[in-house]
């Protein structure tokens, strides 16, 4: 048998099994209330602090907000497209093989660990240097080496999408978490922009991009904890 979603006795309770006609009703089992519920879950986990938001934040910085924004729509593309693949099997995959899981986190680990000495290396670029921020497709696929968005999108499948329609309702999820990602990682850009004005000095801004490359590096310790922790 198939993975199924586990669904808490609260979300099920919240659910219809009401199959109506394309296009109209067909993500009908998912109700108004379970849908706030989702709604509110998801902004808090993108908004929150994570490596998306460190590095939208430095890229709002060193970069502006315009110049940020294929960065911010990667993000929510390439997240939305994880839900996706997790809610047609990909989690289940993980469940049966625990071990695909542990590699793709340590190879986000170490991609994680590359793009912060990037960070920390950057600067006011030089005469014949020119600096990029990090590209839609760039952006897009980091999500698939990005630990906090493996527990997100997990978490999102699990305990937000309803057995009943649940392919239809996957998708559902997948298309709403995406555009919540879109201003909730664009607060951060935003943040960094302002901030930007205030970095003009070579030396401030080199100074703050080592603080965003070493919280970048923070950001690994709920993995080291719980693979070296827990052993």
């Amino acid at each position: 048998m198939g993975w199924e979603p586990t669904i808490p006795a609260h979300v099920r309770a919240n659910t219809t099994s009401t199959y109506g006609s394309w296009p109209g009703d067909w993500w009908v089992a998912v109700t108004f209330e379970l849908l706030l519920a989702f709604v509110a879950f998801a902004f808090v986990a993108a908004v929150t602090p994570g490596p998306n938001n460190v590095m939208l934040l430095a890229s709002g910085v060193n970069f502006g907000f315009l110049r940020s924004v294929p960065h911010m729509l990667g993000i929510a593309f390439g997240f939305a497209v994880m839900v996706a693949a997790v809610g047609m099997g990909l989690g289940g995959l993980f469940r049966a093989y625990p071990v695909l899981y542990e590699i793709l986190r340590w190879i986000g680990a170490a991609y994680l660990l590359y793009l912060a000495w990037g960070i920390a290396r950057s600067g006011v670029p030089k005469n014949g240097d020119v600096d990029r921020p990090l590209s839609f497709l760039g952006a897009a696929a980091f999500q698939w080496v990005n630990p906090k968005a493996w527990v997100m999108a997990l978490g999102a499948v699990t305990a937000y999408v309803p057995r009943e329609e649940y392919f239809q309702n996957v998708l559902v999820v997948a298309a709403v978490f995406g555009l919540i990602v879109v201003p909730s990682v664009g607060v951060w850009a935003a943040f960094g922009t302002g901030l930007g004005r205030f970095m003009s000095n070579p030396g401030r801004l080199r100074g703050f991009n080592v603080a965003m490359a070493l919280l970048l590096v923070l950001s690994l310790y709920p993995i080291l904890t719980e693979n070296l922790g827990g052993r």
